[in-house]
């Protein structure tokens, strides 16, 4: 026995590992993806270097930490994503398992009655029977291997890793959308309160003209043009400042939806907040392109695609090879019957058996195709991801740029406008000045403020945008020493 058992581990150890060795070439895992050489937007602050990472803690805005936290918890895509790592990582062990011999146990107990009669030739006498009960205990173990010979096993777990990275940054990708979107429509808020704030004012100010235009009228130091011109104007104001409460409840709306506050709540978290905050210095943007868009969990989970796609080619080409597999198995057998106790002990080694595909009817080689015509999309789309990436970022970046450039004359528009309406309405009360004289410049200072609020929130916009076009400050998991690796966010993010 134990000769047999030194021949079974000489014939089957090397031979499974000299052949797991075997495998199948895979098309590329990286490709090349069309980076530019450098940005051909202008950077903004001249491209200092700082950590994008957890950006909107750098606003000093508690209130839009908070809301992006619950929006976050309630986000029914990041709570997709993180089903979709939890099942990729599944399929990960469950894959890396199918390189490692099974091992199962059984066992069973029976027990019965057998007998035996026996008769004289021919003769009427009774036969004579014995019977005893007969008790039978089994245990054992059975183990069975496949000998990866040309790599199949190992390309399904390269392509398991490979969708499970996939999906982590997938899940990081959706945080950062949520976080953007909530951004964006808090800022919208703030503009929207900026404008009914100005719309408020502008209303108060066509009444109150309106309101002495009338008594001058009624007393006869006006034409009633100039009056019915006056209240036109009230009116018109006042019909602005409605539709501005309307859009501004309608938009808070979309903020409580997103949140997943309760509408009373949010209200009293929105009075006590500021309305306008300085957004801060942009940074965490190199003059190579391809150092800033791997910091993108999109254009991450793109690349992994391909390698992914490479190693399911891999695995397919592999199925139309020969598979070798090897069992085993130990036992112990007990009987037991009318005081009589007998154990046998088994054990093998084998059978190593051979399957080699013979004819399947193209179904192999239509896989394999398959699995080719798979990997090609995920190219094109790597690529394509690429090229829209540094699209956003270089549109963000132009954005940001020419908002910044407008910010100081839409300032000093509305400073002098002021100035002018105010010299304007002066010139009126002492009768130097029409009343149509009033309203045109009142008009103007009206547009400037609003024009001035518009810009604002598209600054921000722009700024956000940079934020979510450049990864928002996620980075690989190999690149240990990022910013993101310290704040509490990256450690949730590491289990979704």
């Amino acid at each position: 026995m134990r000769r047999l058992r030194r021949i079974a581990l000489v014939l089957s150890l090397p031979l499974g590992l000299g052949l797991a060795g075997c495998g199948l070439t895979r098309p590329p895992a990286a490709v090349q993806a069309p980076f530019p050489a450098q940005w051909h937007a202008p950077l903004p602050h001249g491209g200092s270097l700082a950590a994008l990472a957890e950006w909107w803690r750098q606003l000093d805005d508690p209130l839009l930490v908070e809301l992006i936290a619950a929006a976050e918890t309630a986000s029914p895509n990041l709570a997709s994503a993180a089903a979709r790592v939890t099942e990729a990582r599944s399929t990960r062990v469950q894959a890396g398992a199918a390189l490692l011999p099974s091992l199962d146990g059984t066992a069973s107990a029976s027990r019965g009655v057998s007998g035996s009669s026996f008769g004289s030739g021919g003769s009427s006498s009774s036969s004579s029977a014995s019977t005893a009960p007969v008790t039978t205990l089994q245990a054992g173990l059975q183990s069975k291997w496949e000998i990866d010979l040309f790599g199949r096993l190992r390309a399904d777990r390269d392509a398991a890793q490979q969708k499970l990275d996939s999906a982590t940054a997938k899940w990081h990708d959706a945080r950062v959308a949520v976080a953007a979107e909530t951004a964006n429509a808090y800022f919208a808020e703030r503009a929207c309160q900026q404008q009914l704030n100005v719309s408020e004012s502008d209303a108060k100010s066509r009444g109150e003209t309106a309101r002495l235009t009338d008594l001058s009228a009624r007393a006869g130091f006006t034409a009633p043009a100039d009056a019915a011109l006056a209240r036109a104007s009230a009116s018109d104001a006042s019909g602005r400042l409605t539709q501005q409460r309307a859009l501004c409840a309608v938009q808070r709306k979309a903020l409580v939806a997103l949140s997943g506050l309760d509408e009373p709540t949010l209200a009293q978290k929105l009075a006590a907040s500021p309305t306008q905050r300085a957004l801060p210095v942009v940074g965490a943007i190199a003059s190579v392109p391809a150092q800033a868009l791997s910091q993108r969990p999109d254009v991450y989970a793109a690349e992994l695609g391909v390698a992914a796609a490479s190693a399911e080619v891999g695995s397919a080409e592999a199925e139309r090879y020969p598979k070798l597999t090897l069992s085993g198995s130990i036992g112990r057998m007990q009987i037991r019957t009318s005081g009589f106790r007998e154990s046998l002990d088994t054990w093998t080694v084998g059978p190593l058996s051979l399957t080699v595909p013979l004819l399947d009817g193209g179904a192999r080689a239509a896989n394999a195709e398959a699995a080719k015509a798979r990997y090609a999309e995920a190219v094109s789309l790597y690529r394509a991801n690429v090229r829209q990436a540094v699209r956003e970022v270089e549109e963000a970046l132009v954005n940001l740029d020419a908002t910044t450039a407008r910010s100081t004359d839409a300032d000093s528009a509305v400073k002098n406008y002021q100035a002018s309406f105010d010299a304007t309405q002066a010139r009126y009360s002492s009768g130097l000045a029409s009343l149509f004289e009033l309203e045109d410049s009142r008009r103007t200072l009206f547009a400037a403020q609003t024009a001035r609020v518009s810009l604002q929130r598209e600054s921000t916009e722009a700024w956000v945008s940079l934020y979510r076009s450049m990864g928002g400050g996620w980075s690989r998991p190999a690149e240990a020493s990022s910013p993101m690796t310290t704040t509490p966010a990256a450690k949730v993010a590491t289990s979704p």
